[in-house]
Parts: C-alpha cells; structure tokens; sequence
C-alpha cells in the first residue's frame, strides 16, 4: 500500500490549492479515506475524511465551508480543494487509509497507511 500527496506550496492569504493523494495497492471503493495535517509544534489534526460506504464526509470545524475533499475512483485518487486559505492552515498535509472498523471523522489511532505529506505555506 502507497499513498503519495502533491500539489502543495506558497501561496498568499485568501488563495487557493488543490491537493492530490494517488493511491495504490488497494482499491479507495472499499477503504474510507481522509487528510490531516500538522504544524511545527502542533498536534496532528485531522482534516477531513471520505466514507467508502457512501461517499459521505466529514470536515474539521477549522475548514468547514473552505475545504472540499473529493475522489475519483477510476484513477484512485483523492483531493483536497482548499480555498480562502489562512496562514493558520500552513501545514504538512498527509493522505492517509483508514484502517477496517473506523470511519469518520479520521482520527490517528484508526488510521493503519500514512502518505508522506505535502508542504502547504500561507503567507503574504
């Protein structure tokens, strides 16, 4: 199992990025699937979270409303729209599988695969 994040960067307060988390070595139809990120000196926060069972999800309250999280099954991939960012949200973010008998919200105990993860910085 490999999940591997792109698509972060710099980018001014109030813009926009899109992550990505190609997934291989199993199937995102049958494994829920979400983003956490974490800040120097921070706790690991989860961030968002994709249900397998019905394409549900779930966002932290911190991006709620500015975060989007989306898959596409065909190519095994999920994303992570992020706009009106803040220089709160400069963090590493990791994609990562949840592991069979958790769900969402994605919390790291019941997380069994971690992406490396992509550095996002907001500032101007």
């Amino acid at each position: 199992v490999q999940l591997q994040a792109s698509g972060g960067g710099l980018v001014q307060p109030g813009g926009s990025l899109r992550l990505s988390c190609v997934a291989s070595g199993f199937s995102m139809d049958w494994y829920s699937i979400g983003w956490f990120r974490q800040a120097p000196g921070k706790e690991r926060e989860g961030v968002s979270c994709i249900r397998s069972s019905d394409g549900g999800t779930d966002y932290a309250d911190s991006v709620k409303g500015r975060f989007t999280i989306s898959k596409d099954n065909a190519k095994n991939t999920l994303y992570l729209e992020m706009n009106n960012l803040k220089p709160e949200d400069t963090s590493v973010y990791h994609c990562a599988r949840v592991a069979p008998g958790y769900g969402c919200p994605v919390v790291a105990y019941g997380i069994d695969y971690w992406g490396k993860g992509t550095q996002v910085t907001v500032s101007s």
